[in-house]
């Protein structure tokens, strides 16, 4: 009789909140949305770095005048685009607000070669591992790119993380001109063993998903696409403790994952720390990696061990010898971590660009909407690791490697491979600091073959040299330093010679020191190039 009473009275609630968010009435929504504004610029007008106020205010102004016409799930859609202009991914209406609604019954993953069903329910088990064709009539890329404003993207990386879970969201789908109708069900295309088909996916409750660091949790209803006879590195023991480490005997590697920033339960950081170094100090180590590719983040005051221990360790802190491999997860905490390491230590950064800038916003605070009871979560602390100069969308390992569905599906980790197999010893793990210090040494002729053979590396590929070094200009500019920013422009001119605004720069740089000649050539190759 108990338990009848507890579930009538859990039905009554649900019931009462539906009917709360239903039955609101569009001055009530925008009685909400003018709160949430009002809120933005009395308390947190800060957050206004990637978007102008004028800018939000225009946006907030349209969704104001669009309300009348639009159902509740479009709304709070709404809502989460307009939070999500400022562009941090702490600064948030959560994915569990509009997941709510209902979801998909799987899990995607963007590998290296596509959006692949990566976990999906056992009825389902006919798209599992299939490749994600068209959402409805909507082709992947299209439906990626309509979702996107709705999520608090703070890069590339963080969408391809945490913001791939906004298109197993009907809600979101429909909002966003994905799908035409919002109903009880959604078609797929997919491609699987070379064949394309399309698929009809009911809606399931939020709760039923079955998933942590976004990858499948195997279960009596869930199946992985990963063949689960063997598990990789990164992922042991990835349920029972946030650390883990490994001492591959025949390369002499010592592999740690840290996947939080958190004390865990079983065990402290500040323990782990112990542990973990306590075996480095007593085992021969020629390889030590560090894995923080899951890692979301936690305590960012947790991190100040790991640093002190590794600095005390100059046998383990050397070029060649010491990986930090980050990924689309490494967030928040993480990323203040990551910084640390690059800013203090020797690691070579690989795999996969992090999910964070290296400067944010961090730490929000909950915003509660008086009548829709809708969440928003705004940042209010700034975390500044580095120098302003060198802020960036995110830390960019100098090593990229990024696993097809195919290694994942079949336990393979490319990342921790690559590492084992090569040489790296002498490896220019900073290309953009070498190549500044020859600048700033004078040594122009040893500058311009570096910078060529650097850009002709495949390893260094992805690398945007010319964004860095068009950086660097802008600031020399600001300082002053002309004869610099025309010898940067010159050699830009030779490694990237059919883009327009370098040498547009370079017939700028000539004139402002009276360069007439070299200046309307310059400028001439400019026009030709942009004209095609």
């Amino acid at each position: 009789m108990k338990k009848t009473i507890i579930v009538l009275v859990l039905l009554v609630f649900a019931q009462g909140q539906s009917q709360t968010e239903t039955t609101l009435t569009s001055v009530e929504w925008q009685e909400d949305l003018t709160f949430l504004q009002d809120q933005v610029h009395a308390n947190f007008p800060f957050l206004f770095k990637k978007v102008t106020k004028e800018n939000w205010d225009k946006a907030v102004a349209q969704l104001y005048k669009e309300i009348p016409n639009l159902e509740p799930h479009e709304i709070k859609v709404g809502f989460s685009r307009i939070v999500s202009l400022f562009q941090y991914g702490h600064t948030q209406v959560p994915f569990s607000t509009l997941g709510k609604e209902g979801v998909l019954p799987l899990n995607l993953y963007h590998f290296k070669d596509g959006v692949f069903v990566e976990g999906t329910t056992k009825e389902h088990k006919k798209i599992l591992g299939a490749k994600v064709i068209k959402v409805g009539e909507t082709p992947i890329k299209e439906a990626l790119e309509r979702i996107r404003p709705v999520v608090p993207v703070e890069n590339n990386s963080y969408f391809k993380a945490y913001g791939l879970r906004f298109l197993t969201v009907p809600a979101v789908l429909h909002a966003q001109g994905v799908v035409p109708n919002y109903t009880d069900v959604t078609e797929m295309t997919f491609e699987k063993e070379g064949k394309r088909f399309t698929y009809t996916l009911p809606h399931i409750a939020y709760k039923d998903r079955s998933t942590d660091y976004l990858l499948t949790i195997p279960n009596l209803n869930w199946a992985s696409a990963r063949n689960q006879s063997k598990t990789p590195l990164y992922l042991k023991k990835l349920n029972d403790t946030y650390f883990n480490f490994e001492y591959l005997e025949e390369s002499k590697t010592l592999y740690v994952r840290q996947s939080s920033v958190f004390n865990h339960e079983t065990e402290t950081i500040k323990d782990f720390y112990e542990r973990l170094f306590a075996f480095a100090d007593t085992h021969e180590v020629t390889k030590f990696i560090y894995d923080v590719r899951l890692n979301g983040g936690g305590n960012n005051y947790n991190n100040k061990g790991l640093i002190q221990a590794i600095l005390a360790r100059p046998k383990l802190n050397q070029k060649g010898k010491f990986f930090f491999i980050t990924g689309r997860q490494t967030f928040s905490a993480c990323q203040n971590l990551t910084n640390e390491i690059e800013n203090y230590t020797n690691a070579i950064m690989i795999g996969e660009p992090t999910a964070e800038n290296k400067n944010f916003y961090g730490d929000n605070k909950k915003i509660e909407l008086p009548n829709s009871k809708v969440r928003a979560y705004l940042s209010f602390a700034w975390w500044q690791d580095m120098p302003q100069w060198e802020n960036a969308d995110a830390t960019v390992p100098v090593i990229a490697i990024e696993p097809t569905f195919k290694e994942y599906q079949q336990n393979q980790d490319p990342v921790v491979d690559f590492i084992i197999q090569n040489n790296l010893e002498g490896f220019i793990a900073d290309p953009m600091a070498h190549l500044t210090d020859l600048f700033v040494a004078g040594k122009i002729e040893e500058l311009r073959a570096e910078s060529a053979r650097i850009l002709r590396d495949p390893i260094y590929a992805h690398i945007p040299f010319d964004q860095h070094f068009m950086k660097a200009a802008e600031n020399m500019t600001f300082q002053g330093q002309h004869e610099g920013v025309l010898l940067i422009y010159q050699l830009l001119s030779e490694s990237y010679p059919n883009k327009p605004e370098v040498w547009q720069k370079l017939g700028e740089s000539y004139d402002k020191l009276g360069y007439e000649a070299p200046a309307k050539e310059a400028f001439k190759k400019a026009a030709d190039l942009q004209k095609g």
